[in-house]
């Protein structure tokens, strides 16, 4: 089915036409031009660093199988090259001196099982210098280091403000897979020197790939932001991971995806993560949709909730996903919650019998709607949450999803499990077929309605709907890195996928998770940006909600997060490690990060006075969280103050906070605690599975009334861990995030 795909890929052949840097390295290479200034070896690749024309390049070769030119330095001028005596880490240092200045060149290497390379480079300038254009600075070779030789397929590239990346394979000669990773978060000081951002800046067409430094605009009158005299500034951070056998199948293609980019990922100056009161803020958000006339309108003698302050119409995905986390936190409180039976009571209103499906809207919208118009992804989430409901033993959510799944399954065959965008529930025909930006259906709802399927196995053991769940899966195989249409359907997917190896001991499925997962992590920013007004929030490791959206929203945020907790928990010891390394600290990022939605958190200049048209006001006051935060340091809020986003803190708060019997705290964990034990009156044994050589926030915090006591934490092994910082109220810990942990308290 792969060999079907019409995922739009690069395929590399020779170019009709060449730019003039590929010719002029093909040229210097053919005739073996430049000078070399150091060589060494990194596994199978030998690296050779040679000094050629106006730029340094690190030439990186595996015998009779082609490699890669690494431009490191662009000066347009003449300069000068010597090796120097190498720094802690590195295995080679090249400075570089010009008029322009001082370019340092450090090499690092990889001592794992995969060969990774990094090229670091920062500049000095001798006077105030315009930086106006700087060429890409990667370029397959072919045999006899020919550029324009050399055949391959470019599977991904950066998105937007996501992640620097560019994963491709080189095919003739068999080079193999290579993952090349920009890490943006170095060069934020040059970004805002230049006030420039990295928009799409790796990438580029065959055989000219990499990273295109951004600079200023040249049309008109060009800006005139030079960098500052004897200023260290760092133009690039690159690493490359490589693996020399080119994958089989998409399947295979995403796991090493995923292998590789936790190898780079492991060698990042990670940020810090923090304590987060979310049990105080899940508090104040009851409160709020309680008594915030912003917060619910009453319509056939039923409270709804309001998408936005104080607007929009009622939404059935909005009132499920709401009661779904007031159920989880009553859940995890032992405390009913009447919030939750009160916005429940008017579900049935959304129902159909004419069309037994569920409605997005109640039968008393205005004019301004179409009644009638369903996003494809509208229609399965809510069935999901009425799932999590049923399985909980609420009889009458059972009933809603029971009569609503016929119709649910009618729209998957009346569309052969690919949907579009947008479409009339009376009669399926299609109001929007694709996205303008990708020209695609909405490609991951197949992941959304492949569990709701799961669900219901679950629930009737009826082997129908495994099979629908199979299908579903199975009509996305070939759509390889283009799956990703929105961030948490995308994840429900890979959750899906997952369960269904369980249920089924079928590999293709577990390897199909593996291709939503690279969709995903994809459309992440793994960097952290400080370009203007992002400098007030941690963005990294955000995913951007939609395939072509320029900001992270807090409900893809936190039901991705959920999402991806089913998927650890029905995973095990087979799971690829860079996919669990990936997965756990995407979650232990979503709950620092998702922080900073909630408007109290940010500099009200950070927020935009004016929002979307129909969707109200910002009110700092009210803990609902903003929809949109932006890296690119743009106004945060523009879309609106997202209501339905609200379930953000109940989730977080009964994942994060762990209640502890006859114990004077709470524990706190910033990753999934898989086992708890009480093995003493003032014992207890915690096991975790993040991502190896990781870290994990743990923090014992005071209950009310109580008062902590001496607190001792260490690894099973017996090695004491020492706090990171102590208050009267918390002892924050940094633990590994893998493996078993033990407290003792007096």
């Amino acid at each position: 089915m792969d060999s079907k795909s019409d995922v739009r890929r690069v395929k590399a052949l020779a170019p009709e036409g060449s730019s003039i840097q590929t010719l002029a390295l093909r040229e210097a290479l053919a005739k073996d031009r430049g000078k070399t200034v150091a060589r060494f070896e990194t596994g199978e690749l030998r690296v050779e660093v040679r000094a050629i024309g106006d730029s340094v390049w690190a030439l990186i070769r595996r015998e009779d199988a082609g490699g890669l030119a690494l431009r490191v330095a662009f000066l347009d001028t003449e300069f000068e090259c010597e090796k120097q005596q190498p720094g802690p880490g590195e295995v080679c240092r090249i400075a570089v001196r010009s008029v322009l200045g001082d370019h340092c060149i450090c090499f690092a290497i990889g001592d794992g099982p995969l060969e990774r390379l990094r090229s670091t480079v920062s500049f000095t300038p001798a006077v105030p210098v315009l930086i106006p254009f700087q060429p890409r600075d990667l370029y397959p070779l072919g045999r006899g280091d020919d550029p324009i030789g050399a055949k391959g397929v470019v599977e991904a590239t950066q998105r937007g403000m996501n992640s620097g990346l560019v994963y491709f394979r080189i095919d003739e000669p068999e080079f193999g897979n290579v993952l090349y990773f920009q890490n943006l978060t170095a060069m934020n000081p040059y970004y805002e020197a230049t006030e420039t951002t990295p928009d799409s800046a790796v990438g580029g067409e065959w055989p000219e790939l990499g990273w295109l430094l951004p600079t200023p605009s040249q049309c008109g009158t060009p800006d005139t932001k030079p960098l500052t005299t004897g200023e260290e500034i760092v133009l690039s951070d690159a690493i490359l991971v490589f693996r020399h056998e080119a994958p089989p199948h998409e399947r295979e293609s995403a796991r090493q995806f995923l292998q590789l980019l936790g190898e780079a990922y492991a060698v990042l100056d990670l940020p810090r993560t923090e304590y987060r009161d979310w049990e105080t803020r899940a508090r104040h958000t009851l409160r709020d949709l309680d008594k915030a006339p912003e917060a619910t309108i009453e319509h056939y003698g039923h409270r709804y909730i309001h998408p936005y302050t104080n607007a929009e119409y009622p939404d059935v995905m909005v009132q499920l996903s709401i009661v779904s986390a007031i159920h989880q936190w009553a859940k995890w409180t032992d405390d009913p919650e009447p919030l939750e039976a009160e916005f429940k009571a008017g579900l049935d209103k959304f129902y159909d019998p004419e069309l037994k499906t569920l409605r997005r809207y109640l039968p008393n919208v205005g004019d301004d709607k179409n009644a009638d118009a369903v996003d494809s992804w509208y229609l399965y989430h809510p069935l999901l949450n009425l799932g999590l409901l049923a399985l909980d033993g609420d009889e009458d959510a059972r009933k809603l999803l029971m009569k609503s799944v016929d119709y649910a399954i009618r729209a998957a065959h009346h569309f052969d499990y690919k949907w579009p965008v947008q479409f009339d529930v009376t009669d399926f025909s299609i109001i929007t077929d694709v996205a303008e930006a990708d020209g695609r259906g909405q490609t991951d709802v197949g992941g959304v309605y492949a569990w709701v399927m799961l669900q219901l196995f679950e629930l009737t053991d009826d082997k129908t709907y495994l099979d629908e769940a199979c299908a579903a899966i199975e009509a996305a195989i070939g759509l390889r890195f283009n799956i990703n249409y929105q961030a948490n359907l995308t994840a429900w997917g890979a959750a899906a996928c997952m369960r269904l190896w369980r249920i089924t001991n079928r590999p293709v499925y577990l390897e199909q998770s593996y291709v939503y997962l690279a969709s995903f992590f994809h459309n992440c920013e793994i960097w952290d940006s400080r370009i203007k007004l992002a400098r007030h929030f941690p963005n990294f490791l955000g995913a951007t909600c939609l395939q072509d959206a320029p900001y992270m929203a807090i409900f893809e945020c936190f039901d991705s997060f959920t999402a991806f907790e089913r998927y650890l928990d029905d995973s095990g010891p087979d799971l690829e490690p860079g996919a669990r390394l990936l997965v756990s600290e995407y979650c232990r990022y979503a709950l620092d990060r998702a922080w900073f939605y909630y408007p109290d958190a940010l500099p009200a200049d950070a927020i935009s006075p004016e929002q979307r048209e129909t969707n109200g006001h910002v009110d700092r006051k009210l803990n609902f969280p903003l929809e949109d935060l932006y890296p690119t340091g743009e106004l945060n809020g523009q879309v609106g103050q997202e209501i339905y986003g609200a379930g953000a803190a109940f989730v977080f708060a009964t994942r994060a906070v762990h209640r502890l019997e006859n114990a004077p705290f709470d524990l706190y964990c910033d990753h999934f605690l898989r086992a708890m034990e009480r093995t003493g009156d003032q014992s207890l044994t915690v096991t975790l599975d993040g991502g190896e050589n990781c870290q994990a926030g743990l923090s014992v915090v005071r209950r009310k009334r109580r008062k902590l006591t001496r607190t001792r934490v260490a690894t099973i092994g017996g090695d004491p861990l020492r706090a990171v910082a102590t208050t009267d109220d918390r002892i924050d810990f940094r633990v590994p995030a893998s493996g078993r942990i033990v407290l003792n308290w007096e």
